[in-house]
């Protein structure tokens, strides 16, 4: 087998072969060390579950490294007692084994033997002991030349390789720092300001919006529609981590997302809206992305109603009128215009009608049956069935 190896010279992870070629540890173990071990200190504090979630590995994969990461001392976990009756679990997690007493010198804050102290987690954050060298040399005096022997070179720390040192124009300025930036021209060109008065936060001019972001500006910055734009856009980052908005730049695009609520959109349909169909290569700027999304996708006006026809008003009702029916003469109001007897009148006429039917009903005789009935209509006509000819 032929071997090219081109030794990098920035943005690397150092890791010692007895890693590397350790007999019984899975790929997904020596991934998940190498991958703790080369991030910056400030991302260490997680738990080692969410490590492994940023490498997309799944749950029994983890599990599976977690054990034999803690079966060969790698990582070594304890479960703490908090104030409040709460419980947290603390994680440690090295380069090299650990023992057990090692582990222990570590959790309380005294370096290990051969190693110096690195940072420990709580809470469930993953915390790296060992990623130093051997402390049991002489450290270098302060005198020149300098006395006794160097220290060794202290394994990690180095940078991602997306945040390596030297110019790199790929990748637009932060907008953490663009903001400071902005910010720090702000207070430069603003007058003193008086005690006691109050600052206004003037909206940041986002390019390429024009006379839309002049629109929404026009809007009271007070209404309901404002106030619930902003938590809206603020809550995104709850949703996805890279649409995480400032309270300025939140502010700067509330009343491009309160036109949404005032269109008629709820505030759920808004969210939704913005952090749906994301690009697949991530979210550079979330201000001008989330501007554009406004700008873009506004949906239309709401058709006008028309306005609602008043009802009709009720018929006035009719006049008195005698009744037609028997006895004395009497007055009343009919619902229908045809009508000639009151109620109780009618009601009586139709009981007479259908007595009167019934009557005649059980008065008329009993019809005959089919075949007397049959023959005697035979005889009428004079004609009767005709001899049987059948052959």
């Amino acid at each position: 087998m032929l071997s090219h190896v081109i030794p990098p010279v920035r943005g690397y992870t150092k890791c010692s072969n007895s890693l590397v070629r350790h007999p019984r540890l899975c790929s997904d173990a020596k991934i998940l060390v190498l991958y703790v071990q080369g991030l910056p200190a400030c991302d260490r504090d997680k738990a080692l579950s969410e490590h492994a979630r940023s490498l997309l590995m799944t749950g029994r994969a983890y599990q599976r490294a977690k054990a034999e990461l803690l079966a060969h001392g790698y990582v070594y976990e304890r479960r703490e007692r908090i104030a409040g009756g709460r419980w947290r679990t603390v994680q440690v997690m090295s380069n090299e084994p650990l023992t057990a007493d090692q582990a222990a010198r570590l959790y309380a804050g005294a370096p290990a033997d051969g190693y110096a102290v690195g940072r420990a987690g709580h809470a469930g954050q993953v915390g790296h002991a060992g990623l130093a060298a051997s402390d049991a040399w002489s450290a270098p005096s302060t005198r020149f030349p300098t006395v006794g022997e160097p220290t060794g070179r202290s394994v990690g720390g180095q940078l991602p390789a997306d945040e390596d040192l030297g110019e790199d124009t790929s990748h637009p300025p932060t907008e953490a720092g663009a903001a400071e930036e902005a910010e720090g021209e702000g207070n430069a060109a603003a007058p003193e300001s008086v005690p006691g008065s109050a600052s206004v936060p003037v909206p940041v001019p986002v390019p390429g919006l024009g006379s839309a972001q002049d629109s929404a500006a026009a809007a009271p910055s007070g209404s309901a529609e404002v106030l619930a734009a902003e938590r809206v856009l603020l809550s995104l980052r709850h949703e996805r981590r890279e649409l995480l908005l400032g309270v300025r730049e939140a502010r700067t695009l509330a009343g491009l997302a309160a036109e949404w609520l005032r269109r008629g959109v709820s505030p759920g349909d808004l969210r939704a809206a913005l952090t749906r169909g994301l690009p697949k290569d991530g979210v550079r700027s979330a201000l001008g992305f989330l501007a554009h999304r406004l700008v873009e996708k506004l949906p239309a006006l709401p058709a006008e109603q028309p306005e609602p026809v008043p009802p009709s008003p009720p018929p006035s009702p009719l006049a008195l009128i005698a009744c037609a029916g028997p006895g004395e003469e009497h007055m009343f109001r009919p619902n229908v215009p045809w009508a000639t007897t009151c109620g109780p009148c009618h009601r009586e006429e139709q009981r007479a009608y259908w007595e009167d039917m019934r009557a005649r009903t059980e008065a008329a005789p009993e019809p005959l049956p089919w075949r007397e009935r049959f023959a005697a209509e035979g005889a009428e006509v004079g004609t009767g069935p005709g001899p049987d000819v059948g052959g």
